[in-house]
């Protein structure tokens, strides 16, 4: 085997190997064996068919499956050979079967950047101090009043904050009808920002049996990227609007609530809980981001491309999975694919600068996935899913599957050891904004 090296760029190489004669003849001489063996031609007897006749019909093809089989049975030969740590899989260029009887092929490939462990110990880094206020304690409390109060039909007045409005509304788009926007008896929440106040506040006043057109014009960093940036037009009617009855705030609620209660102030107790339980799981994925984030400012250098490029397409992949459960592809959802590139090019490069960062962090650290490790992590899936751990086990069978939750059990691992370094100094907690949630699709709505 011969193998040339050509520098392309500071981490890609451009990869020449020529296979021996012995070697392809070998190779061809089997596959065309094999096929001998396999086919029938009119005028030969099975097994007897003379290789020129073979390869006049079948040649083609036999060098494509024997082409691509070299290719795979030298690739790692040739990468030691040539002393390469490649960190993706070949882009084959070119490849031919020579007058000579060798084997040439090129390939691109990208290799593993070389690069120093700055400072990854001991970062600095804030976290919110975790606190439950009266306040939030009587936020918590007016929804739950909210959720259980029975409703009853209003016909004598006009839709206002609080209310149950169930709408028919269609959206417009320069005019054209927005096929995944819209829906029927659909039910609003008046003032709870369910669809964004802009459409929210257009409904107070009317009453059951009005209809209404309106506009909205939609922020570019809306959360919905269908309606983000656009000026929509929406026509909606009124079929019926209801009120809340709501309950009196007392031990009895509280008992209604759950009959494990049997004071208000228990339902109070276990809302603080609840509510500083869900803000230590908040905190901890926050000061995961800023631990990584300082020590991705101690790291700067080139990451492969091609790597980007995968991370990219696994970002989109993402995002097209999740449209398609609502029933969308990119192009419906108005999204050009070429324009998520651009957007997803900068996090995407920060993800694979620190996934080498974190790989060499753990084999300095030493760092590795136990039993118990994986064992713990197949608990975890099974009390989410609610199934039994040797139900779980028999999903991660085989290598494919167990390989990316061996790789998420190691990078959480290798988190939790660099937060367990942070200096950490906690600091009062930010006044939470306001949120509402994005215009809902006609699958959402349904």
């Amino acid at each position: 085997m011969q193998v040339r090296v050509e520098e392309v760029s500071s981490l890609t190489r451009r990869l020449e190997v020529v296979l021996p004669r012995e070697m392809v003849a070998g190779e061809l001489n089997a596959a065309y064996d094999k096929l001998k063996g396999e086919i029938n031609l009119k005028g030969f007897r099975k097994g007897k068919i003379p290789r020129k006749v073979l390869e006049k019909n079948y040649g083609p093809k036999v060098q494509y499956d024997v082409a691509d089989r070299l290719i795979q049975e030298s690739y790692f030969d040739a990468l030691e050979k040539a002393e390469l740590d490649a960190v993706v899989h070949p882009e084959v260029r070119e490849h031919r079967f020579e007058e000579d009887g060798t084997f040439f092929y090129q390939a691109e490939i990208d290799v593993r950047p070389a690069f120093e462990l700055g400072e990854y110990k001991g970062v600095e880094v804030e976290q919110a101090e975790l606190t439950v206020s009266e306040e939030d304690i009587d936020a918590e409390l007016e929804n739950l009043r909210r959720q259980t109060a029975p409703l009853q039909s209003v016909a004598d007045r006009a839709i206002a904050a609080g209310d149950i409005a169930a709408i028919d509304f269609s959206a417009f788009d320069q005019g054209e009808e927005m096929k995944n926007v819209g829906g029927r008896d659909f039910s609003v929440d008046v003032g709870s920002g369910q669809i964004g106040p802009e459409f929210e506040d257009n409904l107070v006043g009317l009453k059951a049996g009005e209809e209404a057109t309106f506009t909205v014009d939609f922020p570019a960093n809306f959360p919905n990227m269908i309606l983000a940036g656009k000026s929509i037009e929406f026509k909606v009617k009124v079929k019926d609007v209801k009120e809340r009855v709501l309950p009196e705030l007392d031990d009895e609620f509280a008992k209604d609530v759950n009959a494990e209660f049997t004071t208000l102030a228990e339902l109070r107790d276990d809302i603080r809980q609840r509510r500083l339980q869900a803000l230590e799981d908040g905190r901890r994925g926050d000061l995961v981001d800023k631990v990584m984030t300082e020590i991705l400012k101690n790291h700067e250098f080139e990451v492969p491309p091609r790597l980007v490029a995968y991370e990219i397409e696994a970002m989109i992949k993402e995002l097209e999975t999740n449209l398609e459960n609502r029933g969308l592809s990119l192009e419906a959802a108005g999204i050009n694919r070429d324009s998520l590139v651009e957007k997803y090019q900068e996090g995407a490069a920060k993800r694979v600068r620190g996934d080498f960062i974190l790989k060499k962090i753990a084999a300095k650290e030493e760092i590795r996935v136990a039993d118990e490790d994986i064992n713990r992590g197949f608990q975890r899936i099974a009390e989410q899913y609610n199934m039994p751990v040797e139900e779980v086990k028999k999903y991660f069978h085989s290598r494919n599957e167990l390989m990316p939750f061996m790789h998420e059990l190691l990078t959480e691992k290798i988190l939790n050891f660099l937060v367990k370094e942070a200096r950490i100094k906690t600091v009062a907690a930010p006044a939470a904004p306001a949120e509402t949630e994005p215009a809902q699709t006609e699958e959402e709505a349904s």
